[in-house]
């Protein structure tokens, strides 16, 4: 008999992602306490997309188990591929469905509220009190380890407790939660495990905390051990997990950093982030993927030789593709004065400038080894039509001085209770509504297009992506490769689905790429994709429709005109 049902229906952070591909720490949290709590009790997990395409049975078992517990709840807006958050509506209904087990909500949207949309105020949490019988205001893994240990007696549990993350409860949970994996449909090989390290804004814990970030409600800042964190990503490793990132924490410089609490931005602690990095890769020797995430770009700025070194030991033990996610929120003095944010637009450049010293040079699977990721807020308090062009006007400065950046993020603001923003809503965002679409549409025409493609020129091959979809009316198959921020790759032709193939890149788009299998199917190809390979050009391509089939180099060279080395790239299945 299934004690307890875990319905995953993907949370996304600031500092934290748990949609497909990726699974947040919270879902193997709230595993690992029923399993510390009661070992023999038989936990099922199913994400919200298993729900969706196979209701009557999710729901069947959901009704026999004692508890049923939902995760939910975006922070920050998001496109996804990989899978669809939660609606509200969505949960109330199921939760609706479920008439026999106690029911409760975890995750961002019990602890913050539900955010619907980026522009979109967040809806309080209170209004889903009436549709779950425990709602997890502090820790979603504390309320359920004491509700089991109390006999499911709701009036004996917290709702509140936060859990110390060097406890050594909180180790046992995290190693007993490894196990879930195995229920993800992406397991084993499109996985990609989130890994925390702290939680806490250092900057919010000495009062400086960004108007709209919820990262604040966490507290003091709550560091995980070096050796907790290795065990546990060994643990993973063995039970099959081979792609990680080191994600779950506003700021990976600050890890175990000195003067935590005495300075806005205290002393990055080197030592700590070689130990942890080091101790990876020897519990995980074959690991694919060992990205990162939040970077604050005022530690660099502060703290650049510390900041060098860790960049460094980044480098030496990750894998290539990576990005260090960077909150610049705005480029305009009133609105970084007004909102309380972290970084100028000049020590936001130092920051671009030394993450592209270090991590600029290409890795094997074709992009460089880690680049920044720039983030925009609009919608913020102070915002006028010159933020708007102060934003552009940085980004192009960041281009015209040749450094590369990964992917620019332009998010519109969600407004959460106990924010500062809350008191603003969406009232800004209405108001700018169209000077936003006008300068979101610059921005990728001026900046995101060009600067792709200088960080993933023609001819470059992207290594180990993986087919995930197919549009039928577009006829384009979309991979990816694992990582941090994953360039999308637009596919013109009908491929298997969840493959790993290698891709050449033929084109650009703003924010993803065209590519080709490679090596290069030449019987394949249409007129229009093959006059877009690098060194092929209009009569090149003409000759080759002609003469087609093709079954080797020779016949290639002979009837097309390519040189040897020109024909290496092709395969003539």
């Amino acid at each position: 008999m299934v004690d307890a049902v875990i319905v995953d229906g993907y949370t996304d952070e600031p500092a934290g992602l748990g949609v497909p591909p990726y699974l947040d720490a919270i879902q193997r949290y709230v595993a690992g306490a029923i399993w510390t709590a009661d070992p023999s009790w038989e936990v099922r997990y199913f994400t919200i997309d298993e729900l969706r395409e196979n209701q009557s049975n999710v729901l069947k078992i959901a009704n026999k188990a004692k508890v049923v517990i939902f995760i939910a709840g975006t922070t920050v807006p998001g496109r996804y591929l990989g899978g669809s958050p939660i609606s509200i509506s969505e949960l109330i209904t199921y939760s609706r469905l479920l008439d026999k087990p106690l029911k409760i909500l975890g995750g961002p949207a019990a602890r913050f509220g539900f955010g619907v949309e980026g522009g979109r105020a967040a809806i309080p949490k209170h209004r889903l009190e009436e549709h779950f019988d425990l709602i997890a205001y502090g820790d979603i893994e504390v309320l359920v380890y004491q509700l089991i240990r109390e006999k499911l007696s709701i009036e004996r549990v917290d709702q509140g407790i936060k859990l110390k993350r060097n406890s050594k409860l909180h180790e046992s949970i995290a190693l007993r939660g490894a196990h879930i994996i195995k229920d993800h449909p992406e397991y084993p090989d499109h996985l990609m495990i989130e890994i925390e390290t702290y939680r806490g804004c250092p900057r919010a814990y000495y009062g400086k905390a960004c108007s709209f970030c919820i990262e604040r409600h966490y507290g003091e800042p709550d560091f995980r051990s070096p050796k907790a964190i290795v065990k546990e990503v060994e643990e993973l490793y063995k039970l099959g997990a081979r792609h990680f990132r080191i994600g779950r924490q506003p700021d990976l410089y600050t890890y175990m950093a000195e003067g935590i609490g005495e300075s806005e931005f205290p002393r990055p602690n080197v030592d700590a982030i070689e130990k942890l990095f080091k101790g990876i890769r020897n519990v995980a020797p074959q690991i694919r993927t060992l990205h990162i995430d939040n970077v604050n770009p005022g530690t660099i700025a502060h703290w650049q030789e510390e900041s060098r070194k860790i960049t460094k030991v980044i480098v030496r033990y990750h894998t290539p593709g990576d990005v260090a996610a960077m909150g610049i929120e705005s480029a305009d003095p009133e609105v970084i004065k007004r909102n309380n944010l972290k970084v100028t637009p000049d020590e936001a450049l130092i920051a671009i400038r030394i993450i592209n010293e270090i991590g600029a040079s290409r890795g094997w699977n074709g992009l460089p080894h880690l680049l920044p990721g720039v983030n925009f807020v609009y919608g913020l308090i102070g915002e006028t039509e010159i933020t708007y062009k102060l934003n552009l006007e940085f980004m192009k400065r960041v281009l015209e001085e040749g450094y590369l950046v990964r992917r620019i993020n332009i998010r519109q603001v969600m407004a959460f209770p106990g924010t500062d923003m809350w008191k603003i809503g969406e009232r800004i965002i209405r108001r700018h509504k169209k000077l936003f679409r006008i300068y979101k549409e610059r921005m990728r025409k001026e900046i995101d297009l060009p600067m792709l493609q200088r960080v993933a020129p023609k001819g470059t091959i992207l290594r180990e992506a993986y087919t995930e979809a197919y549009d039928e009316k577009k006829k384009l198959t979309y991979a990816r490769q694992m990582g941090s921020y994953p360039l999308l790759i637009a596919i013109p032709l009908k491929l298997p689905l969840k493959r790993w193939m290698d891709f050449m890149i033929v084109d650009h788009g703003y924010r993803s790429v065209t590519g080709v299998p490679y090596p290069v199917p030449i019987n394949r190809l249409s007129f229009k994709v093959l006059v877009r390979i690098p060194g092929i050009g209009e009569k090149r391509a003409t000759k080759i429709l002609v003469n087609r089939p093709f079954k080797s180099q020779e016949e290639v060279i002979k009837k097309v005109g390519l040189k040897p080395e020109e024909v290496k790239i092709f395969t003539f299945e």
